[in-house]
């Protein structure tokens, strides 16, 4: 039985090449070449997810491997052990110790 407002998931095992939009929260825990929108909603990039795309989202927190630049209209949270090579552009951005950054910060207003 589904859960009501429970993120949608991308598993492990799943690999897109191409774009990714949606209108609820999404969770990747696959790869993902491409581009991923989410602009009105939060994508958690969890700790299997290995993703080389250009992402676009509300909120994000990135526990796995992104290669690509994140822009995001609220926060972004780089969770230990991450891996994130590309621009962050966002609202906020919350840094965890043994997160690694490779690339610049915009803070917008």
């Amino acid at each position: 039985m589904a859960v009501e407002n429970a993120p949608a998931c991308i598993g492990k095992t799943v690999v897109i090449h191409g774009e990714v939009k949606g209108s609820e929260d999404l969770v990747v825990d696959g790869c993902v070449e491409g581009t991923i929108s989410l602009s009105d909603n939060r994508l958690t990039i969890g700790s299997n997810a290995n993703i080389a795309a250009d992402i676009s989202a509300k909120d994000g927190v990135i526990l796995g491997q992104v290669r690509g630049n994140v822009v995001a209209s609220g926060r972004v949270e780089l969770r230990a052990g991450c891996t994130v090579e590309g621009d962050i552009k966002a609202l906020r951005l919350a840094v965890q110790d043994n997160a690694a950054f490779c690339g610049k910060v915009v803070l917008t207003q």
